[in-house]
């Protein structure tokens, strides 16, 4: 199969539109093509010119580890063209970074994830180009969690960085099918384009992420494609006081970690609770110290998901669902442990970070509810899964 990239680099037709055009690239680490070749180095290869470069959260060269750490902008010391940071000064592209370039080419690897930046960063471009006659292409790549949606629909009112629209937290579509979505639920005026992937099968083998590629971090911690998978749900971590597993070497792939928890009777309690959430995945009880963020230095005591090898049951995993059993039997076990972290997230001041990730407070108001049962909050996001399945139906390319 090939990636859009691919596509774009070995047909000059699909290059033609290009010529005579200054070309501004979007791109991190995993903007590779199928021989590990960065995309700037390949498109400058091909002929195309190439006038600017844009990097995203974490960086074009992904190395910022945090959240809210933030990325200069700097010169390309072998191309001498500017990169601008889309996560630094500003979340959206300026007037000046615009005029850099007559066509956009959006290459980032996205992980099917309404939280993961990404999503926001190529809605945030669609509406600077918009009305300006600037055109947007998305040379599109897999969405390695495939097309399962999962969750609640961001509210009204709780937009944010990692809140773009209202989806659901995993919403099973590519970046160049959710461009398409952009446009039309935004009202935008923008020439769009997707460079479209040959040959994927999301329910094929490998479910999202084709056997025959290999897998690079498109952010620091999306270390494989067991964390991809699991995200939609781990990601949650990051609005609680549990470890999420930074500062070890796998994470986002555990439950929680916490040195004053007992990892088996929360298991227990999920089991409890609602067995028929926990399938699709294997856990494990496991041990960790961080050596950095929360708990760095702590002994921790954890739950390890195995989305993979023969654990792996792709219709029936969920892992946002997976993620609130895991919460709602801490509290259960705990009635006044504090979960839920108060700090500033993704630069929202006000509202609690589980309710910026989430979208509202329905999760978390799920969790702390004693009488609050699994089948309140299937119900809850039922119809909210539905709906945005029928939405997006016509906007699906694969």
């Amino acid at each position: 199969m090939k990636f859009g990239i691919d596509r774009l680099l070995a047909d000059p037709s699909l290059r033609q539109p290009l010529e005579g055009k200054r070309v501004a690239l979007v791109a991190h680490p995993a903007s590779v093509t199928e021989d590990l070749v960065h995309s700037l180095d390949a498109l400058i290869a091909a002929g195309v010119n190439v006038t600017s470069a844009f990097g995203p959260q974490h960086g074009l060269k992904g190395d910022k580890q945090d959240n809210m750490v933030e990325t200069a902008d700097e010169i390309d010391p072998t191309y001498n063209i500017p990169v601008f940071s889309l996560y630094g000064e500003v979340r959206r592209p300026t007037a000046a970074m615009m005029d850099t370039a007559d066509v956009f080419l959006f290459d980032l690897q996205d992980l099917g994830c309404r939280i993961y930046t990404f999503v926001t960063t190529l809605l945030y471009l669609l509406e600077a180009a918009a009305g300006s006659g600037k055109e947007v292409w998305v040379l599109d790549r897999p969405n390695p969690a495939g097309r399962p949606v999962e969750g609640t629909l961001l509210v009204p009112g709780q937009e944010s960085f990692v809140g773009a629209g209202p989806m659901p937290m995993r919403h099973g579509l590519t970046m160049g099918e959710m461009g398409h979505w952009f446009i039309a639920h935004f009202g935008l005026d923008v020439p769009y384009r997707v460079i479209a992937m040959e040959g994927w099968e999301p329910e094929g083998p490998g479910f999202g992420w084709p056997e025959s590629r290999i897998w690079i971090n498109p952010s620091p911690n999306a270390a494989s494609l067991n964390m991809a998978r699991a995200y939609a749900g781990t990601v949650m971590l990051e609005g609680a006081t549990l470890s999420e597993g930074r500062g070890t070497t796998r994470p986002l792939e555990v439950l929680f970690g916490a040195p004053d928890l007992n990892a088996r009777e929360v298991r227990a309690e999920m089991e409890r609770i609602a067995p028929e959430w926990l399938t699709g995945c294997a856990l494990r009880e496991c041990w960790f110290t961080p050596t950095f963020h929360k708990h760095a230095g702590e002994l921790c005591s954890g739950l390890m998901i195995h989305a993979e090898g023969k654990f792996y049951d792709h219709h029936t995993f969920r892992p946002w669902r997976l993620q609130a059993l895991a919460f709602k039997a801490i509290r259960n076990l705990h009635p006044d442990y504090p979960i839920w972290r108060d700090f500033p997230y993704e630069y929202e001041f006000e509202r609690l970070a589980i309710d910026v990730i989430n979208g509202g407070p329905a999760l978390r108001e799920w969790v702390d509810n004693p009488d609050a049962r699994p089948a309140d909050l299937e119900d809850l996001t039922a119809a909210n899964e539905a709906a945005w399945q029928e939405t997006v139906r016509p906007f699906l390319l694969y």
